[in-house]
């Protein structure tokens, strides 16, 4: 004779999987509100002054460490949620995040030998912090 709740573990670790997929979509949705905020043109940027090409628009360069100031807008439209993979074994790996293939990101982000840094990517990850540990922290039952 056999006492199993196998079919109620089942159920358990399905609506688990479930809740962290969805918590994972909402974290990512949250970063991708910050890196919006990050890279919009907020008030305080200390770059020189550019006009922008083909305009007569005229618009403020962020300084050396300050977040890349809003030119063309491509950079903050092409973050997307990172995708939810799998593992060997048929787990799942929930990580909540967002990515671009804007090629020039990196550069931002790093810099190059003749263009200095533009940081970005921590910035984003502090203002989202409190608000994505808010939703995992959420009771899961």
């Amino acid at each position: 004779m056999e006492v199993s709740f196998n079919q109620v573990h089942q159920q358990v670790l399905k609506d688990i999987e479930r809740q962290a997929k969805s918590r994972t979509i909402r974290a990512a949705d949250v970063i991708r509100k910050y890196s919006n905020k990050v890279l919009s043109n907020a008030a305080g940027r200390s770059g020189r002054y550019y006009k922008k090409p083909d305009t007569k628009k005229i618009y403020r360069a962020s300084a050396p460490g300050e977040p890349p100031a809003l030119r063309s807008g491509t950079l903050r439209r092409s973050w997307e949620p990172l995708p939810i993979g799998e593992m060997a074994g048929g787990g799942k790996v929930y990580t909540p995040g967002i990515h671009t293939d804007v090629p020039y990101a990196p550069m931002l982000e790093d810099g190059t030998p003749k263009i200095a840094a533009r940081p970005y990517a921590d910035k984003i990850k502090q203002e989202a912090w409190p608000e994505v540990k808010q939703i995992y922290e959420q009771p899961y039952f």
